[in-house]
């Protein structure tokens, strides 16, 4: 039924501050009603939404939903005894409200994905296999912006009930965990995760993440908001659970953005494991402030 993360929302103190930092990420950004939304260049869709706060707070998520399949969905969240809600104020109507047991409100569209913008393949040579001939590698490395929103994670005080949350009442699975630290969600074949949430004393937005086509574009994305003055950050590295590359950087209010590329994708034949693992296979150690939860409690 729920086929991705379809936007995330903050409510952030200064929206001419998160319009500038969302742009130096590689967003485009317009004002709509009061609100600040960003999407990736060339994908007609929602990726992050921001609204004006006292401080930084977890807004609501949101989910797309199969066409055709909402009214199933709600007929699976009445029977786990999960009741709509109105959207919080600032919100937008539209779509099926709920909200999950750390009481973040849940917003479900009936929608089908954007397409992410097309780009030519990334060719490669690469141990035993060569695909790029007569053509410098250097100079094809220019798209450097985001696709496509990926995945996001939460912190969470109450990992096993958002867990069950999640996969029971709203249909995701569980893709890998780190017990005690992490769990990642997937919403079936694709990406090996589309949500998560990380152990906490209380409930916030960690991070959102964004796929690049290549390495270098993650590079290339941590140069360009380098020269626009935004240094804070952790990578370049390689994770562990799901593999991804990856480069983070901090942004205002005490969270993260990530560019991410190669995450692994995964079948319906996919058998979640438990690792004991850091969250990186190389690249520099997370910095101390990485699992800080600086989001103010509700």
């Amino acid at each position: 039924m729920i086929t991705g993360l379809h936007h995330y929302a903050l409510a952030v103190p200064g929206l001419d501050v998160a319009d500038e930092f969302l742009r130096s990420f590689g967003l485009e950004t317009s004002a709509e009603s009061n609100r600040l939304v960003a999407r990736c260049p060339g994908r007609e869709q929602e990726q992050v939404l921001m609204v004006e706060g006292p401080a930084k707070q977890l807004f609501y998520v949101a989910f797309s939903v199969a066409p055709g399949s909402l009214d199933a969905l709600r007929e699976r969240l009445e029977r786990a005894g999960v009741a709509p809600v109105e959207p919080p104020a600032g919100a937008p109507e539209s779509g099926l409200w709920i909200l999950d047991p750390d009481g973040t409100p849940v917003r479900l569209l009936e929608t089908q994905p954007a397409s992410p913008r097309q780009i030519p393949p990334v060719l490669s040579n690469i141990g035993s296999q060569y695909h790029r001939f007569d053509t410098p590698g250097w100079e094809t490395a220019e798209d450097a912006m985001p696709r496509r929103l990926g995945h996001c994670l939460l912190f969470t005080p109450a990992m096993e009930p958002m867990v069950r949350f999640y996969t029971e009442a709203l249909g995701l699975a569980v893709s890998d965990r780190i017990p005690g630290k992490v769990t990642f969600l997937n919403a079936g074949p694709g990406d090996h995760h589309v949500f998560g949430f990380i152990a906490s004393t209380h409930p916030g937005f960690h991070h959102g993440s964004y796929e690049v086509p290549s390495l270098d574009a993650i590079a290339l994305g941590a140069r360009r908001m380098l020269d626009r003055g935004w240094s804070r950050g952790w990578g370049l590295g390689r994770h562990t659970v799901g593999s991804n590359y990856f480069h983070y950087m901090a942004d205002p209010w005490g969270s993260w953005i990530e560019w991410f590329s190669d995450i692994d994708q995964i079948r319906d034949c996919w058998i979640p494991k438990d690792w004991d693992v850091p969250p990186q296979l190389w690249g520099p150690p997370p910095p101390a402030e990485f699992v800080s939860n600086l989001e103010p409690p509700r």
